[in-house]
């Protein structure tokens, strides 16, 4: 898959050195990148049982609705006055191919053991055979065009086989669109129109949806879901392009886009009343600059893009991936509770040190919730169906603080009066 690499000053204070800032996920071979639901702690959500769904055909039989979806949590309530918020936490991964690497299933086997949800951004592609890549017709790029590559029928098959255990246990699919075309070109999504997203995502749709046409294949069950339904949000390409995809995404009725570069970690605001969630600074160990909270960012300014480094620098730089995570979820849990977005890949690139850190790094935040905290490790959907039932009044004061603050007092004294303005003191440093 093509990179977009860009140069630029994440956080950095004055006379530091300047990181390699990648603004959006790109891969480098022909995979992009799981499980059971919102994780709950003191006060949390409980996870709904899970009974056998009973199938209802869909379209071609490709996918099927099923009724509710197993292992949500319960009904989000409002925060109470003076309440607490829970640090909510969400893994996600861009394209969500297996390509026999076995880290689709790796990963849903983790969020299994932690009772914790994630989102999977598809891409559409991923299960499209490329014997059958004409039916692809991109904006701005020639028929069948991409710049990751098709599957083989196998990978395309356990593509399947995880996309529907990651749905039954839980789990978010949400799309990463189909071709990935990134850079500066006309054919970028950085260019595409309103209507050119609209299209994008009625093609990225389809080949969920009838892939059972396209590929011929009726040994193999239906996805347990009704697409159009379940798909809600998405993150483009390199996270390019989001203006022009938030009207449609608002006519389409999405309830949220992670497609953002450069956040910081606060409480996330709506554009265009979808729901804003984006790749967010955090700390960078040992660097004077932060980096985006997504395993591609740490590979670019660690590596400068290289996917394959000298071994050596493994360890020290799994390390530092993985502090970088834990570093920003310590900072957000110990003063203003923003939830922490990260993003990944299933990919192994540098020796797979990403892929660990991230497991490190999840497997810690795991034992915060596993302690009893109010802890949440849930899908972008989990998270803005609590964001919705919120007041407003509560959501903005949360928004006074900036990054690394305290609220004043506690938060038995910051929320305790919500009618206050939201232009008051916001907090005060860590």
């Amino acid at each position: 898959m093509r990179t977009l690499t860009r140069r630029g000053a994440l956080g950095l204070g004055a006379g530091a050195a300047a990181a390699v800032g990648l603004a959006g996920c790109g891969t480098l071979t022909s995979s992009d990148g799981p499980t059971p639901a919102g994780g709950s702690g003191k006060g949390g959500n409980k996870p709904s049982g899970s009974p056998k769904p009973s199938a209802r055909p869909l379209g071609d039989g490709s996918t099927s609705f099923t009724g509710k979806q197993p292992h949500q949590p319960a009904k989000p309530e409002p925060l109470e006055p003076g309440q607490t918020p829970p640090q909510f936490v969400v893994f996600s991964w861009d394209g969500a191919g297996e390509v026999g690497n076995g880290l689709f299933p790796r990963f849903l086997d983790l969020a299994k053991e932690h009772g914790a949800s994630m989102t999977f951004f598809l891409s559409g592609l991923y299960l499209l055979p490329e014997s059958k890549k004409r039916l692809y017709d991109p904006p701005n790029n020639p028929r069948g065009a991409s710049d990751i590559g098709y599957l083989t029928d196998a990978h395309i098959k356990e593509t399947l086989n995880g996309v529907r255990r990651a749905w039954l246990e839980g789990h978010e699919i949400g799309t990463h669109f189909n071709g990935h075309f990134c850079g500066e070109a006309h054919g970028s999504v950085a260019h595409w129109t309103p209507r050119q997203w609209r299209s994008e995502i009625d093609q990225a749709k389809s080949f969920v949806k009838e892939w059972r046409t396209n590929t011929g294949w009726t040994d193999l069950p239906a996805l347990p879901f009704d697409y159009d339904k379940e798909l809600v949000g998405g993150r483009t390409p390199c996270l390019l392009g989001q203006n022009n995809l938030l009207p449609t995404a608002r006519e389409l009725g999405w309830r949220y886009d992670a497609s953002s570069p450069g956040g910081r970690q606060v409480w996330p605001r709506k554009q265009q009343e979808i729901w804003d969630l984006p790749l967010q600074q955090i700390p960078f160990p040992g660097r004077s600059f932060e980096v985006l909270s997504m395993d591609y960012n740490m590979l670019a300014n660690q590596s400068l893009n290289t996917t394959k480094a000298p071994a050596y620098n493994y360890p020290g730089w799994r390390q530092q991936s993985a502090q970088a995570y834990i570093q920003g979820f310590k900072r957000a849990y110990e003063t203003n509770r923003a939830p922490l977005f990260v993003g990944n890949h299933f990919e192994q690139w540098n020796g797979g040190i990403y892929m660990d850190a991230v497991e490190e790094a999840f497997k810690h935040i795991a034992r915060e919730k596993d302690k009893g905290e109010d802890v949440r490790l849930v899908s972008f959907r989990q998270f803005v169906d609590w964001l919705d039932v919120q007041k407003p009044e509560v959501l903005a004061k949360l928004r006074t603080l900036d990054v690394g603050q305290r609220p004043v007092g506690g938060w038995n004294e910051f929320l305790k009066d919500t009618r206050a303005t939201a232009s008051q003191s916001p907090g005060q440093p860590a």
